[in-house]
C-alpha cells in the first residue's frame, strides 16, 4: 500500500494529525531550501521519538573512506559524503520546567503542518498538554531565503491555553552532529572556536580531511504578545554548542514568541578568517529589514520562480499538486547561481546516494533548467562538467585508459569517482554519453553553439577517446563490440554490448567528428587552441569514424528488436504482470543474485536510448520496442516512469501515459518506493516536468524551431506551461481538443503544431 496522508492541495503540501510513525516522513516531504542550503523538516523543540536529523550546505561534502571486503585496484578511494552540518534550527522549550517533546505529551490534538510551495515558507501548529496539565498552542513558521542565501528565520509562537505558567526558550546552535549513513561512525566535523555576542552566537566549525570552514551563525529576540521585552536573558556554552535562555511568565491566552535568525557562511564564499564578520553582516541586513518584510521578500522571490515555471492543471487536484511539488523541490535544489555546485539525487532532503552528482543532472534536469530559466543556468550545469575534465581524464587512468581519454564519474562531488560499487564504477560507462548528449541538447535547444568551441568539443575529444579505446574488435563478429558493462538497467551487470551503450557510444563518436569539421571550418581560432590542447590528430578521427560505422547491436529476427544485451533471451521471459504481488519490490524482497538472472529492468535502458535518439528511429519501431520492454520493466529507479510516461503518450496510450505520470509526480507524496523517510527523489522530478512539456504537451525542438504535439488525459480538463526558448516565451494551453500558443518577445516566432507551421507574435493567442 501507498502512503495516503497528504491532503490534496493545490499549492500546499499539509500533513493533519499527530502520527509518530510518519515523523521521517514527513521530515523528508517538508524539506526546505534555497539553493545554498537546505534542511529537513525536523521540529525544533526537543523529540525523543525517531527522527531523522539533518541540515546541509550546498557544496559541502566529505570522503568517507570506502569500505568493501574486498579491495580491486581502480575502486574509489572514498564515496563523497554530503554532510549533516551544525543544526541551527533548534529551540529547546521548557513550560515551569517540563521540557516540550511531543513524544511525551499527555495529548496532541489539532497537529497540521503545511509547506506552502507557492510562498516558499513551512509552518507547523499543534495543541498539547503537557505531563504537568499545562496546555499550549504551538505555531511555528520558517523559511529559507531566497535572496539572503545564508539566511534562515524561525518564529516559533506559543500561546498558553489555561492557568499561569513560566515559559523558557532555549535557542541553540551544535556542531556536535554525525551523519546518519557514516561508514565508520565518525564525525565530520571539528569544532574550531565558540563565541557570543550579547544575543547572537557563532560556531566556527571546519570539515575533516577536506578542510571546509564554516560559521553557524544565530541571533534571537523574544517577544510578549507581539511586542519585544526585556526577560530574564542567560547564555552558556560548551565545545561544541551555544545555549541562550529567555524566561517569562505568561497568563492564559498570552503569547511569547522567539524570533531566531540563523544559517551558514563559509570558506567557498568568504575569507576564511573573517566568517564572524561576514556572518555579522547577514544578520545586520536581516534585522533591517525584519521577519515580517523578509516574509514578504520570500513571497515575492517565489512569485517569480512561479511566473516563469508553473505547470497549471485543471481538473485533477492530485496531479496538480504532484508538479508543484516537483517543481518546488527542483528550485529550492538548484538555482544556477553557482557552476561549482550541481543537483544530488536526494538535494537537501536526506544523505542517501553521498548528495552527489550524477548522470541524472545531463539526462533529466538540463532540459528543465533550459526552459524555465535563462540558459546561463543550464550552461552553469555543463560548465561544471568542463572544470572537471582534467579529473575525468584522471579516473580514466587509473582504469588504465590512456592519450587523453576521459571517462566522467559516476558519483562524484569534485570530479573524482566516489562510488564503491565495483558493478557501476567500472562498468556503467554509459554515463560518458549523458555528457556529450546534455551539450547537443543544450545547443539544440538555444542555439548557443558557441559553448561548443569554447568548451564541449574538448570534453567530447576526450569521451570519444574513451570510447575508441573501449570497444574492441570481434574477429568472430567482424565488429566492434563493448564488453563488460552494465546499462542504466542496473538489475543487469557484467553484460556483453548493451544496446543504449554500445548506441551512445556510436552517437559520440559521429557527433564528435561533426563538431570538429565544423568548428575547423568556422571557428578557426579556436579550432588551433583545441588541437593544439588535445594533441588531436586527424588519425584518430577516422579511426572514431570506422568504429562507430562498424558497431555491433545485439538484435532479434524472431521478435524484431534490438536485444539489450547479447544474452537478453537467454532469459525466462515472464512479464512482470505474472510476478506474485508479494515478490514486489524486488529489489527489497530478491537476492541480488536472483535478480541479476532475471528478466526484469529497473527503469528504461534500450528505450532510454529510444528517448534520446528518438529522431533516429521510426513510431512503429518504438512502438515494437515499447511493447517488448516495457512489461518487463519493474520501474524500480525514480528516473522510470518519466521516459515511459513520455513515450506512451508518443504512442497515444493516454491511459498508460497518465498513469506513469502519477507515479512519477507523487513518488514521494505517495511513497510508491516505501523510503522516503530517507529523502526525496530530487533529480527524477526534472523527469516529471518532462511528462508534461514532452510527454502530454509533445514538445521537440527541430531544425531549430519549436514543435508540439498536443494531448491531454482525460482526467484533465486542460493543462497550461511556458517554454523560455531562446528568450521568447511561449505559453501553450491545451483545453480539451484545442490548444491556445501565446508569446512574450520581441517579434513573431515560427513553430509547428501537429507538423503545421504556425506563426505566433507578441502579445497575441493563436489557438489550433
Amino acid at each position: 500500500m501507498n502512503q495516503d496522508y497528504i491532503i490534496p492541495n493545490s499549492w500546499s503540501i499539509i500533513e493533519e494529525g499527530f502520527e509518530k510513525d510518519r515523523v521521517k516522513s514527513s521530515e523528508s516531504l517538508f524539506s526546505i531550501g534555497n539553493g545554498a542550503m537546505g534542511q529537513r523538516a525536523n521540529f525544533e523543540e526537543a523529540y525523543t521519538g525517531p527522527s531523522f536529523q539533518g541540515s546541509y550546505i550546498a557544496g559541502v561534502y566529505y570522503p568517507d573512506k570506502t569500505k568493501v571486503g574486498w579491495w580491486k585496484n581502480g575502486y574509489p578511494e572514498y564515496f563523497a559524503k554530503v554532510l549533516n552540518a551544525p543544526n541551527w534550527i533548534g529551540i529547546w522549550v521548557e513550560i515551569n520546567g517540563e521540557v516540550l517533546d511531543l513524544n511525551s505529551c499527555k495529548t496532541v490534538s489539532e497537529f497540521r503542518r503545511e509547506l506552502n510551495m507557492k510562498e516558499g515558507w513551512y509552518n507547523r501548529s499543534f495543541t498539547a498538554t503537557l505531563q504537568n496539565g499545562i496546555e499550549i498552542k504551538v505555531t511555528s513558521t520558517r523559511f529559507l531565503s531566497m535572496e539572503l542565501d545564508e539566511l534562515g528565520a524561525i518564529n516559533y509562537e506559543i500561546e498558553l491555553l489555561n492557568g499561569e505558567a513560566n515559559i523558557t526558550f532555549k535557542p541553540y546552535l551544535d556542531s556536535g552532529i554525525t551523519n546518519t549513513d557514516a561508514n565508520w561512525e565518525e564525525k565530520f566535523w571539528k569544532t574550531l572556536d565558540v563565541k557570543t555576542d550579547g544575543h547572537q552566537g557563532f560556531i566556527i566549525s571546519k570539515t575533516l580531511k577536506t578542510e571546509f570552514h564554516a560559521c553557524t551563525f544565530m541571533e534571537s529576540s523574544f517577544l510578549v504578545n507581539g511586542e519585544k521585552v526585556e526577560t530574564q536573558f542567560q547564555k552558556e556554552t560548551t565545545e561544541d554548542k551555544i545555549i541562550f535562555t529567555y524566561s517569562h511568565d505568561l497568563k492564559a491566552g498570552e503569547k511569547a514568541t522567539l524570533q531566531k535568525f540563523a544559517g551558514y557562511v563559509t570558506d567557498m564564499n568568504h575569507k576564511r578568517d573573517s566568517l564572524i564578520e561576514a556572518s555579522k553582516a547577514v544578520i545586520a541586513k536581516a534585522t533591517k529589514i525584519g521577519y515580517k518584510d523578509l516574509l514578504e521578500m520570500q513571497k515575492e522571490a517565489w512569485s517569480k520562480i512561479w511566473e516563469m515555471a508553473d505547470i497549471v492543471i485543471e481538473g485533477d487536484i492530485k496531479a496538480q499538486q504532484g508538479i508543484r511539488f516537483n517543481i518546488f523541490q527542483l528550485n529550492q535544489t538548484y538555482s544556477g547561481k553557482d557552476e561549482r555546485l550541481n543537483i544530488g539525487p536526494k538535494g537537501f532532503t536526506g544523505e542517501k546516494y553521498g548528495g552527489s552528482t550524477y548522470w541524472d543532472t545531463e539526462a533529466y534536469c538540463i532540459p528543465f533548467y533550459m526552459a524555465t530559466k535563462d540558459q546561463h543556468v543550464a550552461r552553469n550545469l555543463l560548465t561544471y562538467r568542463y572544470n572537471h575534465l582534467k579529473k575525468a581524464i584522471e579516473n580514466a587512468e587509473k582504469l588504465g585508459f590512456s592519450k587523453g581519454a576521459a571517462l566522467y564519474p559516476m558519483v562524484t562531488m569534485n570530479g573524482e569517482e566516489s562510488h564503491n560499487e565495483w558493478e557501476i564504477t567500472f562498468e556503467e560507462i554509459h554515463r560518458n554519453g549523458a555528457m556529450v548528449f546534455a551539450i547537443y541538447n543544450y545547443v539544440r535547444f538555444t542555439g548557443d553553439f558557441d559553448y561548443i568551441p569554447e568548451k564541449g568539443l574538448e570534453v567530447m575529444i576526450a569521451i570519444a577517446r574513451f570510447w575508441k579505446q573501449r570497444a574492441t574488435f570481434s574477429k568472430a563478429k567482424n565488429k566492434y563490440v563493448i564488453l563488460g558493462v552494465t546499462g542504466p538497467n542496473e538489475y543487469e551487470n557484467n553484460v556483453n554490448n548493451n544496446w543504449y551503450t554500445n548506441y551512445t557510444a556510436k552517437w559520440c563518436l559521429e557527433y564528435c567528428t561533426a563538431m570538429i569539421k565544423k568548428v575547423k571550418e568556422t571557428y578557426r581560432g579556436d579550432f588551433e587552441r583545441i588541437k593544439g590542447h588535445t594533441n588531436l590528430d586527424y588519425s584518430e578521427v577516422l579511426k572514431w569514424k570506422e568504429i562507430a560505422e562498424q558497431m555491433y547491436f545485439p538484435y532479434s529476427d524472431e521478435h524484431k528488436v534490438y536485444l539489450q544485451q547479447d544474452g537478453f533471451l537467454d532469459k525466462e521471459i515472464i512479464p512482470v504482470s505474472q510476478l506474485d504481488k508479494s515478490h514486489r519490490p524486488i529489489n527489497q524482497k530478491w537476492s541480488w543474485d536472483r535478480i541479476l538472472r532475471s528478466c526484469y529492468i529497473k527503469q528504461a535502458d534500450v528505450l532510454q536510448g529510444f528517448y534520446f535518439f528518438e529522431d533516429h528511429f521510426s513510431e512503429k519501431e518504438l512502438e515494437k520496442h515499447f511493447n517488448f520492454y516495457e512489461p518487463l520493466t519493474v520501474h524500480e529507479s525514480s528516473l522510470s516512469p518519466c521516459v515511459h510516461s513520455i513515450q506512451a503518450a508518443k504512442l497515444d496510450r493516454m491511459e498508460q501515459a497518465y498513469n506513469f505520470y502519477l507515479r512519477t509526480s507523487r513518488l514521494d507524496l505517495d511513497d510508491y518506493n516505501h523510503e522516503v523517510e530517507e529523502g526525496c527523489h530530487i533529480t527524477s522530478m526534472a523527469g516529471t516536468w518532462m511528462s508534461i512539456v514532452e510527454g502530454f504537451g509533445g514538445m521537440r525542438v527541430e531544425n531549430d524551431q519549436l514543435c508540439f504535439s498536443p494531448k491531454i488525459p482525460e482526467q484533465w480538463k486542460a493543462y497550461s506551461f511556458k517554454i523560455n526558448f531562446r528568450n521568447q516565451i511561449v505559453k501553450v494551453r491545451m483545453n480539451g481538443g484545442s490548444t491556445s500558443f501565446s508569446l512574450e518577445g520581441d517579434g513573431p516566432l515560427d513553430i509547428k503544431v501537429h507538423g503545421k507551421e504556425v506563426t505566433i507574435y507578441p502579445d497575441d493567442v493563436v489557438t489550433i
